[in-house]
């Protein structure tokens, strides 16, 4: 479907921005130069809509105010939502120059939003009107969740404050993005290369595939080895060349810092020092200004958590449990280095990944390059839709909507009827241009529309494993980590809260509404069948010999799975408090030069086992909380992981009964008490619905091996 929501001037009727109306957008028809007008005609029109909204004639009521506010702001949304998708994921310096151009308006029309006292006035009449009360749960969820977002958006503020109020969020969007893109260039920017073979060893056939396909690409001799983690990680991992192993770690650890021109290759103008501190500073204003002491209790407000002495607690508690176990796996680590390999003064960080491999070969006897040849990604796709089909009663198959590179994929999601109620993209590799990591995100939600029609959610999910190489002249089967299968499977986890919600208001169906600390309950959920021999056996086969992963191995992994998880717990923790105590103690005013750095420092200091060096930087890529909407909110994958691991003995202890944890009865159950109703009431209130009680910590804990 093709049609513009809107009558469009002879100038903008061919703009893809503009035209896809309802459905999707022909993403490689998008050009920079198509940004600009795009964004200014849709600004003019929300503006105008909101100008309607808020006049003494129109009724305080769902159907005029409400609803007419979603669609213009549901239309501005998803047009930005392309460009920044992709600017994410198929960069080039015009179309983020064109992106950035826009940003400031986009951040002002929705920052003003909040700040509207007359809109604010007109949600309060329908929330305290005789509509309210016969508006369904969800449609009355969104009106308070409104008023909620009206109070944090400044809509109380005196009109002397809201100006500064708006520039704060304009002047914290363009610090988010330039903190992001650094990352990236400090990341595009960095190639290793060698010629000589004999520097190379230790590493697997598919690891110098890629190198050499890099050097190809890049115009190079020999290897070549960039920070991308598909690059980096195996080096780090298998190299027996341990300056090559420093060199790379050096340069992994300096990205946008200062250090970096000296290690890394970077360009001074790429440090994030001075934009993490501007970033804090704007934050704590911000907080402020609304009443609260900082940034973390403003965080709070629409979270589970009830305040920030408790999210401390929490994470200081889960560290001192975790650390007796850290110590032990450093003990441990350390004692192989010294007497297996040499290392007799001691490990340096970057033997660490090597020293670990090491290890765990020798305790399981298996290695995870061995463990990878089992994992063709396309295979690894089957099992993950077998296990969504056979727990939620869908059905998945390839579909052929526009995309952005030839490497993307495009699928439906059908019900028992037949119907299709989703969409999903899956964008797998890494590449130049692209940012790092793995996510999903929104690419149209799911909504009941005015005539009646349903308009299904579809979702974007966009990982950066290895791309297939070539081997001895043939392209071979892309094959992934046991680690990337984890990943693949938590953002399926969260695609499937976005696309089986039977939410039909749009600002709380899916992941809309979802208090933050809950978010990542869906998507760790998951990540547990990728340790069950039923899900594993029917999702691997040997790249090379075809044959599934033999039970001997499974109990392998199995016995592996908590391997030196108190020093990764740990650590987890360690990032957790550093973000937390940046945004709830820390004196963003009075701080200069490292302050930030020192902080992480600190808290590693007093929490980790594993020194930090002098060089590290990490912090200065840390886009979660400085780049990824993550503030005073890294916690939430640690309180998150409390409720997605007790939701998930639901299914064990129903395993007891039927023999199987893809348990339909209790998947059911799930789909209906978690996914379906989004974010329509408060997640606790879901949890306890799914599980009939209050969440439990033990099963985390016995999970992880640190009960």
């Amino acid at each position: 479907m093709t049609t513009s929501l809107f009558v469009l001037p002879p100038a903008l009727q061919n703009n893809p921005l503009l035209t896809f109306g309802r459905g999707i957008a022909a993403y490689s028809e998008v050009k920079p130069e198509h940004i600009s007008p795009a964004i200014e005609f849709l600004l003019k029109h929300a503006q105008d809509a909101v100008d309607i909204a808020t006049s003494p004639n129109t009724p305080s009521s769902w159907d005029k105010l409400a609803e007419p506010l979603e669609d213009v702001t549901e239309s501005l949304g998803r047009s930005w939502g392309v460009i920044s998708h992709l600017n994410s994921v198929a960069d080039t310096p015009e179309l983020r120059a064109a992106y950035g151009e826009m940003l400031p308006g986009v951040t002002a029309f929705f920052s003003g939003l909040g700040q509207n006292l007359a809109l604010y006035q007109k949600f309060k009449e329908l929330k305290n009107s005789a509509e309210f009360g016969k508006l369904n749960r969800a449609q009355q969820k969104v009106i308070e969740n409104s008023l909620r977002d009206f109070r944090l958006g400044g809509a109380e503020l005196s009109d002397a404050d809201k100006p500064r109020f708006a520039q704060i969020q304009d002047e914290q969007a363009t610090l988010g993005k330039a903190f992001s893109d650094h990352v990236l260039d400090a990341t595009d920017g960095f190639v290793h290369s060698i010629t000589n073979e004999s520097e190379l060893v230790g590493l697997p056939e598919d690891a110098l595939a890629a190198a050499a396909d890099t050097a190809k690409q890049k115009g190079l001799e020999g290897w070549a080895f960039t920070l991308h983690f598909p690059s980096y990680y195996p080096v780090m991992q298998y190299s027996e060349n341990r300056a090559l192993r420093r060199l790379m770690y050096e340069a992994y650890v300096t990205r946008s810092s200062e250090l970096a021109p000296q290690y890394a290759k970077g360009n001074i103008a790429w440090d994030n020092t001075q934009n993490m501190l501007d970033q804090l500073r704007l934050r704590d204003e911000e907080a402020r200004m609304l009443g609260f002491a900082n940034f973390a209790a403003l965080s709070l407000a629409p979270k589970m958590a009830d305040n920030v002495e408790e999210v401390d607690g929490f994470l200081s508690h889960f560290a001192i449990k975790a650390k007796p176990f850290a110590k032990k796996d450093w003990i441990e680590l350390c004692a192989f280095g010294k007497s297996n390999l040499g290392l007799a003064d001691g490990l340096e960080p970057w033997d660490v990944p090597f020293v670990s491999e090491r290890l765990k070969q020798e305790r399981y006897s298996f290695s995870e390059n061995e463990l990878k040849q089992y994992f063709p990604l396309p295979k690894v796709l089957d099992g993950l839709f077998q296990v969504i089909q056979t727990l939620f009663g869908v059905k998945i198959a390839a579909a052929d909507l526009p995309t952005w590179h030839a490497d993307v994929q495009s699928f439906s999601v059908s019900n028992a009827k037949g119907n299709i109620v989703a969409y999903f993209y899956l964008d797998p590799y890494a590449r130049p241009g692209k940012r790092g990591g793995a996510w999903m995100d929104d690419a149209r939600g799911r909504r009941v529309l005015s005539n009646g029609e349903i308009q299904v959610p579809v979702a974007y999910l966009v990982c950066n494993f290895a791309p297939p190489v070539k081997v001895d002249g043939v392209l071979r089967q892309p094959t992934i980590t046991h680690d990337d299968v984890i990943t693949l499977f938590h953002e399926s986890g969260h695609g499937l809260h976005h696309l089986l919600t039977q939410v039909g208001a749009l600002g709380v169906s899916g992941i809309n509404g979802v208090e933050w600390d809950a978010v990542e309950l869906p998507s760790q959920f998951m990540e547990n069948f990728c340790w069950e021999w039923e899900v594993l056996e029917k999702m691997t086969d040997h790249v090379e010999t075809g044959k599934p992963l033999p039970r001997e191995l499974f109990e392998k992994i199995l016995a592996a799975k908590n391997f030196q998880n108190g020093y990764m717990t740990l650590r987890q923790i360690v990032m957790s408090l550093t973000d937390w105590r940046l945004h709830s103690n820390f004196d963003a005013n009075n701080a200069k030069g490292h302050a930030v750095l020192d902080v992480s420092r600190e808290i590693a200091d007093e929490f980790n086992v594993i020194h930090q060096p002098e060089i590290s930087r990490w912090i200065n890529t840390f886009s979660h909380i400085f780049a990824g909407g993550y503030a005073a909110g890294y916690y939430s994958y640690k309180w998150a992981e409390v409720l997605s691991a007790d939701a998930y003995s639901a299914f064990e202890e129903a395993a007891k009964l039927t023999g199987s944890v893809l348990d339909a009865k209790t998947g059911t159950r799930y789909r209906e008490e978690i996914l379906e109703v989004g974010g329509s009431r408060p997640a606790a209130e879901s949890f306890k619905a799914f599980r009939g009680r209050e969440p439990s910590i033990d099963a985390l804990l016995r999970h992880g091996g640190l009960a």
